[in-house]
């Protein structure tokens, strides 16, 4: 087969990053992951080392490579998916100034207030203020014109190309804080109130489309970069997402919902926001997203805080060891409260505990208040239009009984795909789809449902426990304040 027939997908994610080659078929023929550092240097701060991002992405790439007995001459193309709302800084020669400061990061809320107040509508799990952070307190040392910022997409691009590309795509910068949904461009307001230069700033590309090539020095062979997305909306396109009302969720460190709004931009269900979905052939479609911040991530907890378990594979079989929570109950808001309600000062609560409480009714009740907090979530977005359908990805969405505990709360069918990992996938089919291997209808083919979770609870279970969800909810918010 010839080099047109593989294509390479990297995602970046929170906690890891993965590299896959695919075949003209869909099939992955290689893949390969490493865990990425996280660090904590101050309570609300989360950092990553830039430099430990590309070498991983480094070691996944040749590795994938010889899982599908290839070399990165055999590929035809690379794409790029990652974390949104994550912000660099780094010099034009590829150099990085400071930290990676991730998504979740709370160190600009004070500012963030500031601009709102004004009228700049900047938060703080997007970029922009990132950005002007990272800028202030490690640009000082390098002449301004040789500045430049991104998001992880962009980093990556930037090391793939031998800093021949600095760009990002219309749906990572629409999560920037400093986008222009009407043009598509950056909102020069925002830029300004910000501190920032256009020259600093990536070009806005397609999420499907050859922006450059790949250095021979770092990858071995000049291979079109042909796609850039963020992740949850490469994992749309894996899931066949594509068209308008059709919702996923991905369960990873935060569970993310999206639903698909078509090309013409409405009005955002409650607590959600309007995004690009992606760019493609020079329409932006959009889609509204709802955020669970804490989903994985709570499982994350019980392993690595509780120590209530080695391996998160065990916690599926640890809840099963018991018929019930026993009343133990748990909303894993560990760092506030994302869609609907978007508080971010609340925290986690664990109620109903009693003497015979045992570490298997925790784990019951971790996994049942994930799935409560998705499903309030998917109401919220889908209100006016459920679908029957929730297409459900992620490293958490393994999890058997967590699956089938979000079918009973959602009262609507939950599919896993046969293949799980649907961001990188999903990076692999748009740069395909740019160098003319497959179209949206042979992606949509490719798509195989691994397992469907049909809700057993009865509408009259679902509505008590939903009313009982909301006042435990209250309570959260009220012990918040």
């Amino acid at each position: 087969m010839s080099g047109w027939d593989h294509v390479l997908g990297i995602d970046e994610g929170s906690t890891g990053v993965r590299a896959s080659v695919v075949s003209a078929e869909g099939r992955v023929l290689g893949s390969a992951y490493a865990e990425v550092g996280q660090f904590f240097p101050q309570p609300g701060w989360v950092e990553h080392d830039p430099d430990e991002i590309w070498h991983r992405t480094q070691e996944v790439i040749a590795r994938a490579l010889r899982a599908a007995d290839l070399s990165s001459g055999d590929i035809g193309a690379v794409g790029v998916t990652n974390q949104r709302g994550s912000g660099g800084l780094f010099d034009v020669d590829g150099r990085a100034l400071g930290p990676l400061i991730g998504w979740q990061d709370q160190r600009t809320t004070t500012r963030c207030e500031e601009l709102l107040a004004n009228g700049v509508f900047v938060i703080p799990m997007t970029a922009a203020s990132k950005w002007e952070w990272l800028v202030r307190e490690h640009g000082g040392n390098t002449p301004r014109d040789r500045l430049r910022v991104g998001t992880i997409d962009t980093w990556l691009a930037h090391c793939l190309s031998g800093g021949g590309v600095h760009a990002s795509d219309h749906s990572n910068l629409s999560v920037s804080g400093v986008y222009d949904f009407l043009t598509g461009g950056w909102d020069q307001n925002s830029v300004d109130a910000l501190g920032l230069e256009a020259a600093w700033l990536p070009e806005a590309v397609q999420s499907s489309a050859v922006i450059g090539e790949t250095s021979r020095d770092v990858f071995g062979a000049s291979v079109p970069i042909a796609s850039l997305s963020g992740d949850q909306f490469a994992s749309m396109y894996a899931l066949a997402c594509h068209g308008p009302g059709d919702v996923k969720l991905t369960l990873g460190t935060s569970g993310m919902l999206d639903r698909n709004a078509g090309p013409a931009l409405g009005a955002a269900p409650e607590g959600s926001y309007p995004l690009v979905l992606w760019a493609l052939d020079g329409v932006r479609s959009f889609c509204f997203e709802a955020a669970v911040i804490t989903a994985g991530a709570t499982a994350q907890w019980l392993r690595d805080g509780l120590r209530l378990v080695d391996d998160l594979a065990d916690l599926e079989g640890l809840a099963r060891s018991v018929d019930s929570t026993d009343g133990v109950w748990m909303v894993p808001s560990l760092q506030g409260l994302g869609s609907p309600h978007l508080d971010t000062g609340t925290r986690a609560l664990i109620g109903g505990v009693s003497r015979g409480t045992t570490r298997a009714h925790l784990a019951r009740a971790a996994l049942e208040g994930i799935a409560w907090r998705c499903a309030e979530a998917f109401e919220a977005l889908a209100a006016d239009a459920p679908p029957s359908v929730l297409r459900v990805d992620g490293g958490a969405a393994r999890n058997d009984l967590l699956l089938s505990m979000l079918a009973d709360a959602t009262g609507v069918v939950v599919e896993r795909p046969s293949a799980p990992d649907s961001a990188v996938l999903g990076a692999a089919y748009l740069a395909g789809r740019a160098t003319g291997l497959w179209g949206d209808e042979d992606v949509a083919s490719h798509f195989a449902v691994g397992q469907a979770f049909e809700p057993c609870m009865s509408e009259d279970e679902r509505g008590e426990r939903r009313a009982l969800w909301a006042r435990r909810v209250a309570l959260v918010r009220e012990a918040g304040r």
